[in-house]
């Protein structure tokens, strides 16, 4: 099952087309904290555009675009030119780590009273007057 899982499903990591793409025309360049895994392509023979190279992300699992990084991101999209490897994207000290968008998994928020929860809430107090049509 596994091996049909790779030729045939991109969302369950990379398939076996973009592996033979991958080794015959690109390069790897890093790995980023989540396990992706970053390739840039050895010529501009197969890019879109013809002054730049063609940049790949290979994910570690489940294929979902929030789980790169800021910095990979800038890299990808060529904001940057150098990769996060050599040139490392500095960060300020009010900037909180990266986190991937989480619905949809059990780590999602939860607020009180969501069905997920128990759909238990708290009892209205007096505060709150209903509207009522005239």
């Amino acid at each position: 099952m596994s091996v049909l899982k790779s030729i045939f499903t991109w969302w369950n990591g990379s398939t076996y087309g973009i592996r033979f793409t991958i080794a015959k025309r690109g390069r790897f360049v890093g790995q980023d904290e989540f396990g992706n895994r970053y390739y840039e392509a050895k010529d501009t023979r197969d890019s879109y555009d013809p002054k730049r190279k063609r940049r790949w992300v290979t994910f570690n699992g489940y294929a979902e675009a929030s789980k790169v990084p800021p910095d990979w991101h800038g890299w990808l999209h060529h904001t940057f030119e150098e990769p996060p490897t050599s040139a490392p994207l500095l960060r300020k000290r009010w900037e909180k780590e990266h986190r991937p968008n989480l619905t949809g998994t059990i780590h999602a928020y939860r607020p009180k009273g969501s069905l997920a929860r128990g759909g238990e809430r708290q009892r209205a107090t007096g505060d709150y007057e209903a509207w009522t049509p005239e």
